[in-house]
């Protein structure tokens, strides 16, 4: 055969000392194989010839025959006698199992330190099948809200939703009288004995609500504890709730998204009307939507039926001759899961 020319000088590389030796696998392979300074390894045309540093004898494989052919039955028997004496790929094994136990046990003590500290349990999977849905953006974790009310304009939607969302999540709510607020009146009070009687399971999901009875013009709530940012009106507090609360109720991507937002606006409408002429429109309007459906979303219940249902609570003197039939027996299924 022809000479190769020479494409790379020989130079003295320096190995970098910045670095880590890493050790080498099949030491046990080496300890066991005779040693030799080095091996030759001769070309098949038998004028080149370079000597390779190594710690096992590969002369009996590395032979030079006719047809420049290779030992492979050697080569074999040497790789079988490594692999049979090299126990470092075991250990690595071994140790991996033993690293990921300890990351098992240390995962179930965090999830049970925020269980006994009150904190919403959703993991990595919640938080990727978040971000699949809102376009990448990082999920907040959720803040304890603050919600001032006038005893007046009670919130009967946080009460439906404790009620609808208690198998699946926890809406903790503690109720306080601010100083400009003396009484709070009978059917305020009545609204928190029946928020006490809805149970908390620790172990769900869960969102702490503070409910300040207050004497202020508008029902808001705020949400971030570092700075003040109200957000005005219970329907625009049920969305937020719908939000962050059970994935079922997350209304962005269902298809009735706008038919939604769009009965949830009627409802703030109706509760700010001033004549029977406009509360009429609101709930002829209301009757539209619906029309043959279960419920404002189709088939299952939303925020919809949540907000619509608050805000008939909140207009006692709504009678129902002003309902139309669809509209009561739409009344009467939503107060099977609600219980109002």
């Amino acid at each position: 055969m022809y000479d190769l020319k020479t494409l790379l000088p020989a130079y003295d590389i320096q190995l970098p000392t910045c670095m880590y030796p890493m050790k080498v696998l099949n030491t046990a392979a080496l300890a066991a194989a005779p040693k030799k300074a080095d091996a030759s390894m001769v070309l098949c045309n038998g004028n080149a010839s370079h000597k390779t540093p190594s710690a096992v004898d590969f002369s009996p494989w590395l032979k030079h025959k006719s047809g420049c052919a290779l030992d492979l039955d050697s080569l074999s028997a040497l790789i079988q006698n490594i692999l049979k004496t090299s126990n470092d790929a075991a250990a690595v094994a071994a140790r991996q199992q033993k690293v990921l136990k300890q990351l098992e046990e240390l995962k179930q003590q965090m999830s049970s330190i925020r269980a006994t500290l009150g904190l919403c349990q959703k993991g990595l999977q919640h938080t990727a099948q978040t971000r699949s849905r809102n376009g990448g953006l990082r999920e907040e974790p959720l803040h304890d809200i603050v919600i001032n009310v006038h005893p007046n304009f009670i919130p009967y939607a946080l009460l439906a939703l404790k009620n609808a969302w208690k198998d699946t999540f926890t809406i903790d709510v503690k109720t306080y009288k601010h100083s400009t607020v003396p009484d709070i009146g009978k059917p305020a009070a009545e609204f928190e004995s029946n928020l006490a009687e809805v149970k908390i399971d620790p172990s769900k999901p869960k969102v702490n609500v503070s409910l300040i009875w207050k004497n202020c013009a508008h029902t808001e709530m705020i949400s971030s504890p570092t700075m003040y940012v109200p957000i005005y009106g219970e329907v625009n507090i049920i969305r937020y709730l719908g939000r962050v609360g059970p994935i079922a109720y997350r209304y962005e991507d269902s298809p009735h998204c706008n038919e939604i937002d769009a009965v949830l606006d009627i409802c703030y409408q109706l509760l700010r009307c001033t004549t029977p002429k406009s509360r009429t429109s609101m709930l002829r309007a209301l009757h539209q939507r619906l029309g043959k459906q279960k419920y404002f979303s189709g088939d299952e219940i939303s925020i919809a039926d949540i907000g619509v249902y608050s805000s008939f609570k909140r207009l006692p003197d709504i009678t129902t001759k002003e309902l139309t039939p669809t509209l009561t027996d739409w009344q009467k299924r939503v107060q099977l899961i609600t219980i109002l």
